[in-house]
Order: structure tokens, then C-alpha cells, then sequence
């Protein structure tokens, strides 16, 4: 009998967009929760569903006999924050069948924050709020003893037709403290496998920070919130020493919200990396405010070779209108910046925000072939639930709230135009990138723009979105500017 076995929702044989691009990542969340477990005497198991086939739960139920079931998505992937509804059949599907085998089932993620009363329908005990592997190790410390644990801090829990609350649970105070994720429970081979295959190196995920201090009002931050907290320059160091060279990874994805907040922190890393000798190339995200010379340059010591920035819109009137708090004419800049640093630069683009018009969109395409970034995410805006852009498109959302999987690019409130003119903008958009830096055939990318203009004309929604009031100007003070080694 193994006292808890670990797993998350999200299976790379589900979402369509991510096995053709191939990057899947051991579930770095999961692993964190399961390493402190460990550090305390609790014997763990993994079913890695990132991999796994989940119709093969029921068999590693069988197989471990755990104690307890813990549900803990990885929060450091973007593509939870996204509830997937593939995903989230799986989540439930699992959250039955331990309930049928009378096993306790616990989880943490954000879809189960969001929605706690389905998850406690389809079995789970407890939803463990925000941060979790602390309370996680409460929780699990209590049912083992077989006590109750509805009085941990941080958990939600059914109760006589109602939901209730525990109190909440501070935030870790110090990120260095918690030991270095269990990367031994995962099947390093055959990520290995599927990376090199794929793209010729093999590439693991890690994070220095948890939360982000800026507001964007489209972003959900139902796990880490809007706090921010950084792991040292040594620490983090020290791990990728350890992804170098006991795992023999030959890139890392630093999968945090927001990178390099601090210069200071930064100019640190490059440094501690220098002295361990464990620099590898690893790709960020971050925002274009950020990075400046002292950033770049620190970025590029420690080994910094792709940075994605929340660029989103070329119009400053949207941007304002996201709470962006991002003035459009930085953008140039950095780009250049991180290019003479030898850095790729990459930006996110979001269309269809309330508001957006054909010139918005314009002034956004316009910027793209200014500064031509090494390469684009396009995505059409979604709505998350907490988010005060949710709420704005709520009433719309009756009968779609989730994509199916990360490639449906579908809107689901009434946008400047329907979905059919955001899918061909997006592969319009990222093919004229494409012909920058391999060989594309113009009169296909001719063709695509050729198409933008034919839907522009024919999928215009007569009555769209309104756009939000002008916000009010506002200053960020979320975090404390203070040296790196005071933050850590």
C-alpha cells in the first residue's frame, strides 16, 4: 500500500495543437507536492497522465492501493490555468473511480477552485486552495491518522448541502525551503525520447518565482495570485546544475508567470550559473517593460536564449483598455535590446479583446512587421473565471465557457468578428512569420491575407462586445523593489 498516489488531468494525446508541436513537460506542480511529501516519511506514487493513458488509472489504482488520492495539477502550466474540457473529464473521470474504491480523493488546481461543487459530485473530499503542498501534507498527515482534515487551513469541503471554507493558509514564506522537485517519479526516458525525435535535444521545465504583481484584467490567478515571490539566484543555480547534469537536460523552460522582475536578481543568476558551470540555454516569459540592458545582459550570461513577451496588441488603446499598464512604444526597444544580446525575441498576441476594431487589429500587424520577433503565439481573448474581463462577458458565455483542447481558437462571447476571421488572422499572421526565417512560399502567404480580407467583410458581429469604460490611471506598487537576496 502506497500512502498517496499523485496525478493531474492534463494527457498530451488529447490536445491536438501540443502533440504536433511536441514539448510535453513532467508535471512540475505535481512534483513539487509530491517531493515535500517524501521529505516527510510519505511513501508516493505518480501517475503521470501527461503520458499515460488515463483509461490505465483504474490498473495503477489497483496497483499502489493508495491511502489517498491527490489530484494536483501542475499550476505552472499555462494550459491548466485554461481548463480544458478534455482535460477536465479526466479529472472527474479519476475522481470517480477512486470514490467507487473508497479511497479519500483530494485536489488542487484551478478549474476544481472554480468550480468545487463538481468535482465534490464526482467524488473529491477536499479542493485544496491556492498554494497547496503544505496544506497538501496537513491534509495527508490527518487522513492517514484517519482523521478529518476539513480543519486544515487552505481546503474547501462539502458539508450538508453547502460549501465550506476553512481558514486561509498563508503564503510560503521562503520558496528555498521546499526541496527540489521529484523528478525521479517521472519517465525521464521517454520524454527524452519524444523531445529528441521531435527536435533534436531534450528540454525540462523548472520555475524561480511563483505569482505576478501586474494586473492584467483577462488574467486568472486562482492558485499563486497576484503576489510575487522568488526563489534565490543560488537556488535556482543549484537546479539547474542538477537538470545539467543528473539529468542530462540540454535546455530548460522556466515555465514562471513573469521572469526576471528584479535586474538585480537577474545580473545574480548569470552570475551563480557562471560559478556552477551550469549554464544551459533555456527559453522565459516575461514582459516587454522588463528588459532592459542590465536584465539582457544578465539574462544572456545565465544562458537565456528565447524570452516570450505579453506584447498582445500593437493598439495602446487596447492595452489600456486590458489594464495592461504597458506603453506600446517599449516594444521596439526591447526587441532590439534583447537581439544585440543575442536573445530571441518572441511575443504573445491576443485578438478579439472587447473594443477591437479592424484598426486595432491593424496597428497590431503593422507592429509585427516593424519589429519582426523571432516568432508569435497568436490566440484569440478567453475568458477565466475571477477575472474582471470574465465578468464582463459572463452573460455570453451561456453555452461555451471552455475550450475543448489548446487549438480550438474559438470565441466565446460576441467579438468584432466571428471565430472563422480569428483562425484565418492567426494563420495569416504566423505564416508571414514563418516566411521570415524558413522557406515559405509567398503565394501562400498572399493567399491567407487574401482570405482575412474576404472574411473581414462577411464576419463582422452586428451587435459585438462593448468596450470597457477608459480605465483609471493607475501606479504599480505590488512589489517591493528591494535587492534579489533581501526578495529571496
Amino acid at each position: 500500500m502506497t500512502d498517496v498516489l499523485l496525478t493531474h488531468s492534463y494527457h498530451l494525446a488529447y490536445d491536438r495543437k501540443q502533440v504536433q508541436k511536441m514539448q510535453p513537460y513532467p508535471p512540475l506542480g505535481t512534483l513539487y507536492a509530491a517531493a515535500l511529501l517524501r521529505a516527510h516519511g510519505y511513501s508516493v506514487a505518480l501517475f503521470d497522465t501527461m503520458l499515460e493513458d488515463p483509461a490505465e488509472f483504474s490498473r495503477a489504482l489497483r496497483r499502489h492501493r493508495p491511502r489517498v488520492l491527490a489530484i494536483y495539477e501542475d499550476n505552472f502550466n499555462f494550459l491548466s490555468k485554461m481548463c480544458l474540457v478534455r482535460m477536465r473529464e479526466v479529472a472527474r473521470q479519476m475522481c470517480a473511480e477512486a470514490r467507487d474504491a473508497a479511497i479519500p480523493v483530494v485536489v488542487n488546481g484551478s478549474d476544481a477552485s472554480d468550480h468545487p461543487q463538481e468535482y465534490f459530485n464526482a467524488g473529491a473530499g477536499l479542493i485544496l486552495q491556492g498554494e497547496a503542498e503544505w496544506t497538501l501534507l496537513e491534509v495527508v498527515q490527518n487522513l492517514v491518522a484517519g482523521k478529518p482534515a476539513t480543519s486544515v487551513p487552505g481546503v474547501v469541503f462539502p458539508r450538508e448541502g453547502t460549501i465550506q471554507r476553512s481558514a486561509q493558509r498563508a503564503r510560503i514564506r521562503s520558496l528555498d525551503a521546499l526541496p527540489f522537485p521529484a523528478r525521479d517519479l517521472v519517465d525521464i526516458e521517454s520524454y527524452r525520447g519524444l523531445w529528441t525525435r521531435a527536435h533534436g535535444y531534450f528540454s525540462l521545465n523548472a520555475v524561480a518565482s511563483r505569482g505576478c504583481p501586474f494586473r492584467c484584467n483577462w488574467c486568472a490567478k486562482p492558485i499563486y495570485g497576484s503576489a510575487f515571490q522568488c526563489r534565490s539566484a543560488a537556488s535556482v543555480a543549484q537546479e539547474m546544475q542538477e537538470l545539467k547534469q543528473t539529468w542530462c537536460a540540454e535546455h530548460i523552460w522556466f515555465a514562471d508567470d513573469i521572469f526576471a522582475l528584479q535586474r538585480h536578481w537577474a545580473e545574480d543568476l548569470g552570475r551563480e550559473v557562471e560559478q556552477r558551470n551550469a549554464a544551459l540555454p533555456f527559453k522565459i516569459q516575461s514582459r516587454v517593460d522588463l528588459m532592459t540592458e542590465d536584465t539582457a545582459r544578465g539574462l544572456r550570461r545565465a544562458g537565456c536564449a528565447e524570452t516570450w513577451m505579453g506584447v498582445e496588441s500593437g493598439s495602446q488603446a487596447v492595452l489600456d483598455a486590458m489594464d495592461k499598464d504597458l506603453d506600446v512604444a517599449n516594444v521596439p526597444a526591447a526587441r532590439e535590446r534583447l537581439r544585440r544580446h543575442g536573445i530571441r525575441a518572441c511575443y504573445f498576441l491576443q485578438f478579439g479583446y472587447p473594443g477591437e476594431t479592424l484598426t486595432d487589429i491593424e496597428k497590431t500587424i503593422r507592429l509585427v512587421r516593424d519589429t519582426r520577433p523571432d516568432d508569435i503565439g497568436v490566440s484569440v481573448s478567453y475568458p477565466l473565471p475571477g477575472t474582471p474581463f470574465y465578468e464582463r462577458v459572463r452573460a455570453e458565455l451561456a453555452q461555451k465557457s471552455n475550450w475543448v483542447d489548446s487549438g480550438e481558437l474559438a470565441m466565446m462571447f460576441r467579438g468584432a468578428y466571428t471565430s472563422e476571421f480569428y483562425g484565418a488572422l492567426h494563420d495569416a499572421l504566423h505564416g508571414e512569420v514563418d516566411s521570415w526565417r524558413t522557406v515559405v512560399d509567398p503565394a501562400e502567404v498572399e493567399r491567407r491575407w487574401v482570405r482575412v480580407a474576404q472574411l473581414e467583410a462577411t464576419c463582422r458581429n452586428p451587435h459585438p462586445a462593448p468596450a470597457p469604460a477608459a480605465p483609471e490611471p493607475r501606479v504599480i506598487t505590488a512589489w517591493n523593489p528591494r535587492p534579489a537576496q533581501e526578495m529571496a
